[in-house]
């Protein structure tokens, strides 16, 4: 056979692979399905994901650092450290709460990604597109983090970032331990709206006594959704030694924060804390918008050493 007859035999031969694999010739690598476990079971993909939307600003900001290309994000709440997917090039796909559901349709994405405040949804949104759940476990919220972020690597072959992240936020944990075990007890209160609430241990934020080794400057608070509505009287009576302040307003809305004019009054100047000009005012967005985000845990424990030690030496 000539040369140039086994080259045309060739090619007709490479053409009908491709035929019969759907476009892809022979020995190609085909995509592997990929089982995610996840808080509401299991969903099975068919492939590594490119349409992904996301419903959770802790997720997204975690796709963020990892670099993971993302097509649709919740129209509102988008803090400024994630204000890039503000533009027009992103779908809007309704908000944290509440999805755009002929949007999602229309787009045909092949991954949704949500979080607590979109769970409910998880069935509507399953008659659209495999959805994954990643909302984090308050009562093991760190573990969660981690289990959450180890299943975006998994999905978007990132596990080697995702596991020198986690050995990094592992360490600096360790580092904030060894300053809290002897800074004395801790509030973490939460302001909104003129009103104060304040989170103990197993609440919303109780990672800062369970996971960093604050002790809770009152152990027997209870623990609820939003924290317990308490009083100006209530923090002097308990007299913390060292106050945790989270501004929601500042968080949600975007005002400047309020937090520090609402709590200068003359019982709180009457604490231990404010006395030692121990009132730590944590970041807003990192610690209720994006605090299930291995990049803001990392933030987080950052900021806490940085103001332990500062405000630890006056």
């Amino acid at each position: 056979m000539s040369k140039s007859g086994f080259m045309r035999r060739a090619m007709l031969a490479a053409l009908f692979g491709a035929v019969l694999t759907g476009g892809a010739p022979i020995g190609s690598a085909i995509a592997e399905p990929i089982e995610v476990r996840h808080f509401q079971g299991t969903t099975t993909l068919e492939g590594r994901p490119s349409r992904v939307f996301v419903y959770d600003l802790g997720i997204l900001d975690m796709l963020d650092a990892l670099d993971v290309p993302v097509r649709g994000v919740p129209g509102s709440n988008v803090p400024l450290s994630l204000s890039k997917y503000k533009a027009d090039s992103y779908v809007k796909i309704g908000t944290l709460f509440e999805p755009d559901y002929e949007t999602v349709n229309a787009e045909k994405p092949d991954l949704i990604l949500i979080g607590p405040r979109t769970s409910e949804k998880y069935a509507a949104l399953s008659a659209l597109a495999p959805v994954v759940d990643l909302t984090a476990d308050s009562n093991h919220f760190l573990d969660s983090v981690e289990t959450n972020a180890r299943t975006l690597g998994k999905i978007f072959g990132k596990e080697a970032e995702v596991e020198a992240d986690i050995a990094a936020l592992g360490k600096s944990i360790n580092d904030l331990r060894s300053e809290t075990k002897t800074m004395g007890n801790g509030l973490v209160i939460l302001a909104t709206g003129g009103k104060i609430s304040a989170y103990g241990p197993k609440s919303r934020f109780g990672e800062l006594h369970a996971e960093f080794g604050i002790a809770p400057a009152d152990p027997n608070l209870a623990v609820a959704v939003h924290g317990q509505a308490i009083s100006f009287e209530y923090i002097l009576e308990v007299n913390p030694d060292w106050l945790f302040v989270i501004d929601r307003d500042a968080a949600v809305a975007g005002h400047a924060q309020t937090a520090d004019k609402l709590l200068d009054n003359e019982l709180v100047r009457r604490t231990r804390a404010w006395a030692t000009g121990r009132v730590v005012y944590l970041d807003p967005v990192k610690m209720y918008l994006t605090s299930s985000s291995l990049r803001s845990q990392q933030g987080i424990v950052d900021e806490l050493i940085a103001a332990i030690r500062q405000k630890s030496k006056s």
